[in-house]
């Protein structure tokens, strides 16, 4: 490849024949990633970072003369950089192509700017503020059934069970039913890279007809407490389920790429029924997969129930759980332990801030000559947790290990962590 500067600003990326053949390509020049295809005879150089969220352009397909992102789809005219026709307006830059002696040559400097045509965001992408009111309780059924042919689920009568006790306890509540929403599977932009999995979810950006978005908004933005039921189908949780935690990856992946959690101070907590065993194992991992999302859980997080593999008997199973006293008396009691969990933390993150301000202007009245606080020295003989039992106001950071842990972005008085 030669040297930019001393061919004029133009580039030799290699011989015509070789780059003709596969028709789209990545190439550098210089500093530069471009995009590099062959068409009916004609080379074309763009930009390889797509306006969207910067994928790679080269690593897509040609869809006639555009390049179509791998990404998210997204289309660019492979010798103009134009967006498709009726986004025009989001332009990524090109470059100049020539061929000479059988070689083709790039001029290193773009032909044009890039310029992005203005899209509102997404309602989904707003910063989660709680709006005061009471705890808010969202339960959320798994279970699937035939439209017009309605069933006794006994996971969903016991979620219902639940969101009544949660109502006498002076909460507001919402039952999501997913088999009454028509969202898409999760296409698996994850595995193309993880920023390409995107918050909002990349899936109910482009497509105003999915119908996951309440689940978004209950889960990110209006609720306290979720209430998860789900049946056990083979000794899994319903494919309804999975079906809603592969799109929710987009919640958990915004942590890991941007270090910022979506789910704080919330609760969760699990309903599982079904004729077949394994109760533990499914439990296991909604725990787990909760507490990825950023989820915390009461004590004895779960009502569940079954007969166990060697006494199914569905007809029994459904009649045992219509008339089981207990059964219903603990699912209105795990919805009133997560309750009672939900509005401590509430207390405890509304009261931080008024003790801080108060601290604050303590410390500023008894030291005149500055406004900023006083540093405390540790003694070299004292431990950090003395030292923070000591001062209200200091900052305890836990390792930040991973995608499941969080960081704490606020001065924390260490006794309110325990």
């Amino acid at each position: 490849m030669t040297d930019p500067a001393a061919a004029g600003d133009w580039v030799d990326v290699g011989a015509a024949a070789a780059l003709r053949d596969p028709p789209l390509r990545q190439i550098r020049v210089g500093a530069q990633r471009i995009a590099l295809s062959y068409r009916d005879g004609v080379f074309g150089a763009i930009s390889d970072r797509c306006n969207h969220v910067g994928g790679p352009l080269g690593a897509g397909r040609l869809d006639g003369d555009y390049v179509v992102c791998p990404w998210h789809a997204w289309k660019f005219h492979r010798c103009s950089g134009d967006g498709e026709p009726g986004y025009e307006a989001d332009h990524v830059p090109h470059y100049e192509v020539r061929e000479r002696d059988g070689r083709i040559e790039v001029r290193a400097t773009p032909a044009s700017k890039r310029r992005s045509a203005p899209h509102p965001p997404h309602p989904l992408a707003r910063r989660p503020e709680r709006a005061a009111g009471p705890p808010r309780v969202v339960g959320i059924s798994t279970t699937s059934m035939t439209p017009g042919q309605p069933r006794y689920s006994t996971s969903e009568a016991l979620l219902e069970t639940a969101l009544q006790q949660a109502a006498a306890d002076g909460a507001e509540t919402r039952l999501i039913r997913l088999r009454d929403l028509a969202f898409r599977h999760c296409e698996g932009y994850y595995s193309k890279s993880a920023k390409a999995c995107t918050w909002p979810c990349s899936i109910t950006q482009a497509d105003p007809a999915d119908e996951l978005t309440p689940v978004y908004e209950a889960l990110v933005h209006w609720a306290d407490v979720a209430l998860i039921a789900t049946p056990i189908r083979w000794g899994a949780a319903a494919s309804l389920y999975f079906k809603m935690a592969e799109r929710l990856n987009c919640v958990q992946n915004h942590q890991h790429l941007h270090g910022d959690s979506l789910i704080q101070n919330k609760v969760a907590a699990f309903i599982v029924t079904g004729g077949q065993d394994n109760i533990q194992a499914v439990v296991g991992q909604m725990l787990g997969f909760f507490a990825e999302l950023g989820f915390v859980f009461p004590a004895f997080p779960f009502v569940a129930h079954s007969l166990g593999w060697t006494a199914e008997n569905m007809e029994r199973n459904v009649a045992y759980v219509q008339a089981s006293e207990s059964l219903h008396a603990g699912a209105g009691e795990l919805a009133t332990r997560s309750l009672a969990l939900s509005r401590r933390l509430l207390a405890t993150t509304a009261a931080p801030a008024a003790r801080s301000t108060a601290a604050v202007a303590r410390r500023t009245a008894t030291s005149p000559t500055s406004r900023r606080l006083p540093i405390t020295r540790r003694r070299p003989d004292e431990p950090a947790v003395e030292r923070c039992r000591r001062r209200p106001l200091c900052y305890i950071a836990p390792p930040f290990g991973g995608p499941g842990q969080q960081r704490l972005g606020r001065s924390k008085n260490y006794n309110d962590l325990n």
